[in-house]
């Protein structure tokens, strides 16, 4: 102490006063121990005799060794922070007191040794002369070294902050010998290694010490009793944090009554306490939930109604007939009809016009079928490698108005026994669902399609006339079946027609609620048994006419106009939709023309028909037997079919032709209503109260008929078939009587399975009913139909919605379809179109609110509009959402009236969900670049397709182009490289490696080089030899202890044969200095490239495959692992492909690199785009910043440059060196307007703030606001985004912060609360695909959820080198599928996560752009009380807090929340820092910070590419090797 050799009671009394007055200001915490010790030793500075040579900073902190003390000179005043630059950082700093809880907390966890901590505990204090090992510390990047580009930008920010110059390397060198382990004012990483004291020195101090000076080493007891006997005054006043210097607090026991070796504060006592029992503590003055004032929870309404009848039991339909004659097969029906029955009409379609264009007989159709089965099965390939093998997948395009050539393409198929699976027609690529579409096709593993020659016609096609790659889609081969182009069969060749077995016959499609597209498979047998049911239930016989309205490709049309005609010789007349558009009248004239017996219709149909109707008097419909509604389970089906009997009835339509009916794709046809006998009685119908219905029971309402919906059944169950009806949520319990439930249903006659899928297949049809008591009631499967619905009086089944249109609104069932039939049954619609009224729900809070949008007609008014939405929610506020009782509640509806479309969009996709007549649904979050195929540079992709030939090419046929130019601090070129200069240099290493290294084919080489062209000729070098290079960061020469382990690691990890480098660079990795880290005795061969012979290799390598290797890519991620990715020629080759295409770079143009050049997208562009693309790069090294900031804007100016490439530290350096010098620099004629893409390249989210201040404040030298936009890449794809110069601006959104964090993506508007604003990282590059996946089910995800990156493009990395072969690491993250969707696809995990959003903004090709947002890596995402934390959201928060905090970085130690932050003002201000920052953490997230450091500047380790190395501040946090300011325990 500053006291030492003082009589204190020989002071006088005032200088005592003052000294007891400043020990009460210390007790009490009003003031820091450095500022007690400053005034204590002023106030005795007098009284100090001034014989004594001891630097009075070795008395006052004994915290490491120092040279001979007795004859150094008195140390001149200097200021607080010259002081504090001279502290060391060793284990023993007396003012970090993490000795004490360190201990504390072991021995509190010392009694729960059962409970095994994933996280790294903290480890006994290391005395003075124990030193950690390299073994144990995360291995240090070495661009943290003190001249790399990381501290480029610390040194900008200590200017910035402090206005103050760092101290010279002779300084630094000079303290470490001294035995500082770590300086607070070095680089960013120097506080990872610790210097190795002298023990001469340390033996000078002591000699000077007393014994009871000495800081205890709490590590022993008999260290404690000396330190007892040494009369060190201990306070008993509590502790509010521990500051440095702080004296030790009196010894304690822990919560239960166990003595402790240490002496602990108060606030560590209460560390104990939590612990040992983690309590909540009232946090009532930060933070109030309202959560329950905001959110009414509902509570048990006593009136509720109940269920109150028996379980019901399973429902049998009428058995099966048999039928002697029966055919085995579709197939052999369709052959005895083609035979037989040759002239007999199969098909008639119609124009446009409604007139009929051809008739198909079954003699054609045979026989074009059998001519399209041969085709593809003899003419697609050779007779060794077919094309198609029965049993592949083949997709059937053809449009709704050729019906004729789709039968034609079906049966063929069946023929060829070959699966069709039949699709819409994609009219553009910005058709809704396409990408879904593609799911499907990709899960069925399609890559075959039959189209005829005019829909081909019609697709969209490139400029080349190849018809596009859909996004999403797998490549397919087009067919067309048109009959010219058929071949016909040998006289001996006739088609296998098999009996009918389990194997899939077709696949049809079915979109989910999510507008997931799946295909449903049917069997053969199940589609004959199918066909032989429709024909019972129906009573279809020989020769009737069928008119056919619906879709033939899918559902009823496929089913009764397709398969059934075809089984019983019917006439099928096909009415396509573009007729029904023009005259909807078509279908009615159609069967009045043809005396038509049957007809396949929806309500839209009848609907359109009856208003089109003109009491035409020659129109009769007496001749129909059954008018089968396709879509009669729906609630409003009631009122159109009663409207359209209303109308027809007196032009001969009967009341019991009407039938509707329920189908499902997963079970077919359900039930179906029987054509009635003229006079029978027609079935009842069920009145409904809504109320009961909204709880899942039935109860009949006859008062209000707004209250009540009445449905119509559906007939009887299908022949041959078992339902049931079981609940809808939770397992699948049979309902009672009274429930509405599923209906489940048990047949021959209906799907097996969704192909491609087998999880969701077991869910949906492998389903075992259960009774009340939860016993299975027997051992038959079910099939889910996803329809609502019960059995009513006389096994009359009742359908009142479907399962996808459920909605939850505070605990009650709704169904959209019913909301649908209350809106249209409130009065006439004359304001609105009946057919577009769609309803679906959002999520708000803890609840969900529903969504009513309907379309106005053209004629009426917004007064009409709203008149009728006032009624509409009146009625759905009194029949629906409210119960009687509680009229008091909220209207849960919000209604949308939308203008009369003036123009017809582009067809909804098939992959929407259908909710009422309208469509709603989400898109598939991937996205995907443009196709590596449209460049244009396919020659030399062809020729050249490894880098040095492409080199070897470049030197012959331009040798003189100069592709590197390097630029020196001056602004001068200090070297350059042409074509043919590089190809010699290259050349002399080869021969180089041969002779002096021994060096075989595919051995490692470590590149250790400066940046500069040396390391591009030595990369080039080592493939023509064969060898494969691996570059590495140099160490620096000022902080070898720190960076030469790293390039140890990664040259003993790499097992590098040989190394190349510079003369000055071997000296050092032969130095003393070196010697003094690792064994330099055992390094590789070093090769000295500075001086070779001119020599060239016997023969240039070329690798037999470009799968084989190319270079290995190492570096240290943030979390502070040492990765290397082994990269192939062949990504090699098209990630620069991707890179040409995606900036447009030719020979002609100069591109100004400031990156560091060792590892990812950065050495890509340094040492390999250029020799690929043949442009110019201008080489700058970042470190050259630090002696001349304007460099890299002053290249830019005076090359004109377009495009240019950079880091965030160098924008950074930038902005804080250079914002205040604006008009300097235009008067130095800079000019930035030339520029038109300035890209930062990093493996982060983009830092929106960094990159706006760099636009605005250079914005007065020209640069343009568009012109800055980021890159992104990762470890499995170096670059995956990369903003081009023909792709849209980068677009930025703003999420809710509560919503990403239970990983939802949700916009809100710029400046709503809890905003965040993030950037899209780029434009994706040709030829990846991206998707988002859930991380843990590995499934797919929709736009609106965040999700883990996966990456699948020609580029990505192989897999991980490693010296073990740790093959399921790599397989994991480099060669994964998706669960369920597209297994055949190997991605790529980044982990990285994100989302995708369709932009309005258009790409090159005019579709719509698909935006990728990068939010954090998924590896430093903090979980936190169940919820996802990204680290820069909560150091955002932390830097806004006080001026005085430069940067921060938080992690989590045991499950509590560290947050550092470094102090760029006064040491006064870091007690205020303590409660801004925890109540900034409180208030905008919702976490209490755990433990709060202040450290000195420069302290959060930063690596080249700006990003904070969090782990290794974890490390060194843990290992007390922060040497901070302060620590508060805030428990």
């Amino acid at each position: 102490m500053a006291d030492r050799g003082v009589d204190l009671c020989a002071l006088p009394k005032e200088v005592r006063d003052q000294l007891a007055e400043l020990d009460l200001e210390l007790s009490e915490g009003d003031i820091t121990q450095k500022g007690y010790e400053k005034k204590r030793a002023k106030l005795l500075a007098p009284f100090i005799p001034q014989t004594q040579n001891v630097d009075p900073g070795l008395q006052n902190d004994q915290r490491g060794p120092a040279s001979n003390s007795a004859q150094a000179p008195p140390p001149a005043p200097s200021s607080s922070r010259q002081r504090r630059a001279h502290r060391s950082g060793g284990a023993r700093d007396d003012r970090y007191r993490s000795d004490i809880h360190t201990e504390a907390v072991q021995a509190a966890l010392a009694k729960h040794k059962e409970q095994k901590m994933a996280l790294p505990m903290p480890t006994k204090r290391r005395s003075a002369f124990v030193h950690s090992s390299v073994e144990n510390c995360t291995p240090p990047d070495t661009s943290s070294a003190s001249e790399d580009e990381g501290s480029l930008r610390r040194r900008a920010a200590l200017r910035a902050a402090l206005a103050q110059t760092l101290q010279s390397p002779d300084s630094w060198i000079s303290r470490s010998l001294q035995g500082s382990s770590t300086s607070s004012s070095a680089s960013s990483t120097l506080s990872h290694g610790e210097g190795k004291p002298q023990p001469t020195a340390l033996a000078d101090v002591l000699a000077h010490t007393r014994i009871g000076d000495v800081p205890p080493d709490v590590t022993t007891s008999a260290i404690q009793d000396q330190v007892s006997r040494g009369g060190v005054e201990v306070p008993n006043a509590p502790v509010r944090g521990m500051s440095r210097g702080q004296s030790r607090s009196s010894m304690m026991e822990t919560a239960d009554g166990v003595p402790v070796s240490s002496r602990v504060s108060t606030k560590i006592q209460q560390l104990l306490n939590t612990l040992k029992r983690p309590k909540r503590p009232p946090l009532s003055e930060f933070f109030v939930d309202d959560t329950d004032e905001i959110v009414e929870v509902p509570q048990p309404d006593p009136n509720t109604p109940k269920p109150e009848g028996r379980q019901s039991t399973p429902v049998k339909g009428e058995p099966l007939g048999v039928v002697s004659n029966w055919p085995p097969a579709l197939q052999a029906a369709l052959a005895r009809w083609g035979a037989t029955q040759a002239k007999s009409p199969a098909l008639t379609a119609l124009d446009i016009t409604g007139k009929p264009l051809y008739t198909l007989t079954y003699g054609k159709l045979w026989s074009r079928s059998v001519k399209l089965a041969f085709t593809l099965l003899n003419r697609l390939g050779t007779k060794t490698e077919p094309v198609l093998k029965p049993g592949d997948r083949v997709a059937l395009v053809y449009p709704n108005s050729d019906p004729g050539m789709f039968y034609v393409a079906f049966y063929g198929c069946l023929l060829a026994e070959v699966i069709p699976v039949p699709i819409e027609v994609p009219l553009s690529r910005k058709d809704a669902g396409i990408q879904q579409i593609g799911f499907l096709l990709g899960s069925c593993g399609v890559s075959l399609a039959l189209t005829s020659e005019a829909c081909l016609k019609g697709l969209p096609k490139t400029p080349n006339g190849e018809i596009i790659q859909f996004k999403g889609w797998p490549r397919l081969k087009w067919v067309v079946t048109d009959t010219k182009y058929l071949t016909k069969p040998s006289k001996d060749w006739q088609p296998h027609i098999p009996t009918a077995n389990t194997d899939p016959a077709y696949i049809e499609y079915k979109a989910s609620k999510e507008g997931t597209v799946m295909g449903v498979a049917v069997s053969k047998v199940a589609m004959l048994t199918h066909c032989q049911a429709l024909t019972q239930a129906c009573n279809y016989i020989e020769g009737e006419t069928l008119v056919n309205v619906v879709d033939f490709k899918k559902d009823i049309g496929l089913w009764h106009g397709v398969l059934t005609c075809v089984m019983n010789r019917i006439h099928t007349i096909s009415v396509p939709y573009s007729v029904m558009k023009a005259c909807p009248l078509s279908w009615v004239q159609r069967v009045n023309i043809h005396k038509a017996r049957v007809a396949l219709v929806k309500c839209r149909d009848l609907h359109w028909a009856m208003m089109a109707f003109r009491e035409q008097r020659d129109i009769s419909l007496a001749t129909l037997r059954m008018l089968l509604v396709a879509d009669g389970a729906n609630p409003w089906s009631v009122s159109s079919c009663d409207a359209f009997l209303n109308v027809f009835q007196s032009h001969g339509l009967k009341p019991e032709v009407i039938c509707p009916c329920a189908a499902s794709p997963e079970a077919m046809t359900v039930a179906i209503r029987r054509p009635g006998v003229p006079g029978a009685p027609l079935p009842a119908r069920a009145i409904l109260s809504m109320w009961g219905l909204s709880h899942g029971v039935i109860r009949v309402n006859t008062e209000d008929k707004n209250s009540a919906l009445t449905v119509q059944d559906v007939g009887h169950v299908m022949p041959g078939a078992l339902m049931c009806i079981v609940k809808p949520d939770g397992p699948p319990q049979l309902c009672k009587t009274d429930e509405i439930g599923e209906i489940l249903v048990n047949s021959r006659a209906g799907g097996t399975m969704y192909y491609g899928l087998p999880g969701v297949t077991k869910n949906t049809f492998e389903v075992i009913p259960v009774n009340s008591s939860g016993a299975p009631i027997g051992d038959i499967p079910f099939v889910r139909s996803g329809l609502l619905g019960f059995v009513g009086p006389g096994s009359l089944v009742f359908v009142v919605g479907k399962m996808e249109g459920l909605l939850n609104v505070s605990s009650r069932r709704h169904n959209a379809d019913d909301l649908v039939a209350t809106a249209l049954a409130v009065e006439p619609v004359k304001t609105v179109y009946r057919g577009r009224i769609v309803v679906f729900s959002v999520t708000v809070f803890y609840d969900e609110r529903i969504v009513v949008v309907a379309e106005q007609r053209p004629d009426a008014n917004e007064e009409d509009s709203f008149q009728w939405m006032s009624r509409v929610l009146q009625v759905h506020a009194r029949v629906r959402l409210l119960p009687p009782t509680h009229s008091h509640c909220w209207i849960h509806v919000v209604f949308f009236v939308l203008s009369h479309r003036q123009y017809s969009p582009v067809g909804v996709g098939p992959a929407s969900v259908m909710v009422g007549n309208l469509v709603a649904g989400k898109r598939i979050a991937q996205a995907a670049g443009r196709e590596l195929a449209l460049i244009d540079d396919q020659d030399l992709v062809k020729k050249h397709q490894f880098l040095t030939e492409a080199l070897q090419w470049r030197a012959q046929t331009d040798p003189d182009h100069t592709l590197f130019v390097l630029l020196n601090a001056k602004g001068a070129a200090v070297s350059t490289a042409t074509c043919v200069q590089l190809h010699r240099r290259a050349e002399k290493i080869s021969a180089a490696l041969t002779e002096k290294g021994s060096i075989n084919t595919g051995d490692n080489v470590v590149l250790l080089y400066p940046p500069g062209i040396d390391l591009i000729a030595s990369f080039y070098g080592c493939l023509y030899a064969g060898c494969i290079p691996v570059t590495v960061r140099p160490p620096h020469p000022q902080n070898l202890a720190a960076t030469l382990p790293t390039v140890r690691m990664i040259i003993d990890v790499s097992k590098a044969a040989c190394i190349l480098t510079t003369q000055t660079l071997m000296k050092m990795l032969r130095s003393k200095e070196a010697a003094a880290t690792v064994n330099v005795k055992t390094w590789p061969i070093i090769i000295d490239t500075d001086d070779l012979p001119r020599k060239r290799p016997m023969q240039i390598y070329k690798p037999p495959t470009a799968e084989m290797l190319a270079y290995l890519d190492f570096s240290v991620s943030t979390t502070g692992m040492l990765t290397g990715v082994k990269i192939s020629h062949a990504a090699v080759s098209a990630l620069c492909r991707s890179i040409k295409l995606q900036c447009e770079l030719y020979s002609s143009r100069q591109i100004v690199i400031c990156l560091d050049p060792y590892c990812g997208l950065g050495f890509v562009l340094w040492c390999l785009s250029s020799v690929y693309s043949g442009h110019q790069s201008i080489l700058i090294p970042p470190m050259e910043l630090e002696s001349s900031l304007p460099l890299w804007l002053s290249t830019l100016s005076q090359y004109r440059i377009r495009d240019t490439f950079c880091s965030y530290s160098v924008m950074e350096l930038c902005t804080k060196g250079l914002g205040t010098q604006t008009e300097a620099l235009k008067a130095r004629g800079v000019n930035l307007s030339c520029v038109r893409s300035c890209v930062v390249v990093a493996e982060e989210r983009p830092r929106l703030a960094l990159t706006q201040s760099f636009s605005k404040l250079f914005k007065d030298l020209g640069l343009s606001s568009r012109a800055v936009s980021t890159a992104f890449g990762s470890r499995v794809n170096l670059a995956l985004c990369l903003q081009g110069t023909t792709g849209p601006d980068p677009s930025t959104v703003y999420v809710d912060m509560k919503s990403l964090r239970h990983d939802r993506v949700r916009l809100v508007e710029r400046g709503a609360p809890q905003s965040l604003p993030l950037m899209e990282s780029g434009t994706i590059l040709p030829g990846v695909r991206v998707i988002i996946v859930n991380p843990e089910t590995r499934g797919p995800l929709g736009d609106s959820h965040l999700g883990e990156i996966w990456v699948s493009s020609p580029h990505n990395s192989s897999g991980y080198y490693t010296i073990y072969g740790e093959e399921s690491l790599q397989a994991d993250h480099f060669n994964t599928r998706l669960s369920f969707g597209e297994p055949q696809t190997l991605w790529a995990r980044t982990g990285y996560l994100g989302f995708v959003r369709r932009t309005e903004l258009l790409d090159a090709s005019g579709d719509r752009h698909d935006a990728l947002f990068v939010v954090g890596s998924l590896d430093e995402a903090l979980e936190l009380r169940g919820l996802r934390y990204h680290p820069i959201d909560i150091e955002t928060s932390v830097s806004r807090a006080h001026r005085s905090i430069g940067e921060s970085a938080v992690f989590t130690w045991t499950n509590l929340l560290v947050v550092v932050s470094e102090l760029c003002g006064s040491e006064q201000e870091a007690l205020d820092l303590v409660p801004l920052v925890t109540s900034v953490v409180l208030e905008e997230h919702h976490l209490v910070v755990g433990v709060v450091v202040v450290v000195d500047p420069g302290v959060i380790p930063i690596n080249s590419r700006g990003e904070k190395q969090r782990m290794h501040l974890r490390d060194s946090f843990l290992a007390d090797q922060l040497d901070p300011i302060y620590v508060a325990y805030n428990m």
